[in-house]
């Protein structure tokens, strides 16, 4: 692997782990039931190593200046800390705010963008490529076609592609494949919760023992555990039975959360793990703080026809949930503990290039 040992810091005798990583035990057969993994694409050493490339290559962009890392970025939790990402001319920018990656693998659906417009995280690792703001390979530049042919020409593509599948072709649908293996194997699991619900978890116990006291946690951390773990019925705010623990997906089926009157569309979002690191907030990024989003769901959820039934009070209302200051903050507190600095230092997500 001459050209490509020359210009990645990939030991490619010693590939890092990305398709069976050691988790806690609370990641367990439940957690594992929400993998979204095909079997036609599980999770390999080569092809992750070749996605984890293609991820923080510039060359995916028409004018080689930008890659998928420069709008997911790792110390962001693979979030942007822009309401909008910069395209590949440097003066557009897109419509939607890039979201988290971490444990994309737990959203079960399997859908992808914050409308779910993508059948898969394989489909989805192309659209940024065609599009014409974000990358730029639309018609008019020759297509995913014309990205081919400049991959093909480059001899370190030519080993990678080789080294992972065999053959040195270069096509669309081992791009997506390497591209989406890359991302489900971004698990985050290392968090201030993980490390203290490991301690208390078991899975035999009321509701796996989510609604344990947790040691280590601060009484307002523990508060806000309280109310995010606990259903609007038995005092709580109800968030866990959206935002799925221990992975903090979606469930599968979460429908709209009101965040405009009358919406019809129905968004997904990002797996809550390292939110406190993001700066933009729901599907165009509107709100600058987690304080800003407890609000939202505080006081702000607007009615609609496809709002969660979740999120609906007495007679079909919107919720409110009227929660005092300290319980705001709390809240707040409790999912700052989500953030993994493991994962946000993890060599095997980082840049491979010298």
């Amino acid at each position: 692997m001459p050209n490509a040992s020359a210009l990645l810091t990939i030991d490619f005798a010693n590939l890092s782990e990305y398709a069976a990583p050691v988790l806690p035990a609370h990641y367990d057969a439940t957690v594992a039931a929400l993998d979204n993994t095909p079997a036609d694409n599980a999770i390999n050493n080569r092809i992750a190593t070749l996605g984890r490339v293609l991820f923080h290559d510039r060359q995916l962009s028409v004018s080689a200046t930008v890659a998928c890392a420069s709008c997911h970025r790792q110390d962001n939790g693979f979030d942007d800390p822009n309401r909008f990402s910069t395209g590949f001319s440097g003066v557009q920018f897109t419509t939607a705010h890039a979201m988290r990656l971490g444990n994309i693998r737990y959203w079960r659906p399997g859908t992808m963008f914050w409308d779910r417009r993508a059948a898969s995280v394989e489909a989805q690792a192309i659209q940024p490529i065609i599009n014409p703001i974000e990358m730029g390979w639309d018609a008019s530049a020759g297509g995913v076609a014309a990205l081919v042919t400049r991959l093909q020409a480059l001899p370190y593509y030519q080993e990678l592609f080789a080294f992972a599948f065999g053959s040195a072709v270069v096509s669309e649908a081992r791009i997506g494949q390497a591209l989406a293996q890359f991302q489900r194997a971004m698990i985050s699991s290392n968090s201030r919760w993980d490390t203290a619900y490991a301690q208390v978890f078991n899975a035999a116990a009321p509701n796996r023992n989510l609604n344990v006291t947790l040691p280590g946690f601060s009484d307002q951390e523990n508060r806000g555990r309280q109310l995010f773990m606990t259903g609007q019925n038995a005092g709580g705010a109800g968030c866990s039975a959206c935002h799925l623990p221990p992975s903090f997906a979606l469930a599968a089926n979460s429908q709209s959360n009101g965040l405009d009157a009358g919406e019809t569309r129905v968004f997904k979002s990002p797996s809550l793990k390292n939110v406190g690191l993001s700066r933009a907030f729901m599907h165009d990024g509107r709100f600058a703080t987690l304080d800003a989003v407890v609000e939202f769901y505080n006081s702000g959820i607007q009615a609609g026809p496809a709002l969660d039934n979740r999120l609906r009070g007495p007679g079909g209302a919107p919720q409110r949930l009227n929660l005092s200051t300290a319980d705001k903050a709390a809240l707040v507190a409790f999912m700052q503990t989500f953030n993994d600095p493991n994962f946000v230092a993890d060599r095997r997500f980082a840049s491979p290039f010298r």
